[in-house]
């Protein structure tokens, strides 16, 4: 209709509100921990911890599957997620172009992590220890806060 404007934007009219409903959280949560047992080891069991550390660090973020990853969102903005190595166990090698031989944790523009003009948003995780887990688990924090 002439002398009407319509939006051209790509996102969404509605955004989530800050509180997901409960139904939501428990399938997104169900999904991540499924997709977390299909893992193969030892990614499973470094998948399993860092769910662990995320949900303990940030209890009001909410677990969903995100590009098929295992994330954990704030007001529907992904914060944090992980990735499964994707490395065949009996070669050691990656099986194609852009798979890793370790799992990989990181962050999204959304995590409040700025430092100065530079700072890291991923981490390769071969191995989780004590002090592995408390630099995970300070980073979580600060990215919610």
């Amino acid at each position: 209709m002439p002398g009407t404007h319509q939006s051209t934007s790509l996102k969404p009219k509605s955004s989530k509100s800050a509180a997901m409903p409960a139904s939501d959280k428990a399938e997104g949560k169900a999904a991540v921990l499924a997709a977390i047992a299909r893992m193969p080891e030892p990614d499973r069991s470094i998948g399993k911890r860092l769910h662990a550390i995320i949900r303990a660090s940030a209890p009001g973020l909410s677990p969903k599957l995100w590009y098929t990853m295992s994330a954990y969102a704030k007001d529907g903005k992904v914060i944090c997620f992980f990735r499964e190595s994707h490395t065949r166990p009996a070669t050691g090698r990656a099986p194609s172009v852009g798979a890793m031989r370790y799992v990989t944790f990181g962050f999204n523009e959304h995590a409040n992590l700025d430092e100065g003009a530079m700072w890291p948003i991923a981490f390769a995780v071969k191995d989780l220890t004590p002090a592995a887990e408390a630099r995970i688990a300070a980073l979580v924090k600060k990215a919610v806060s």
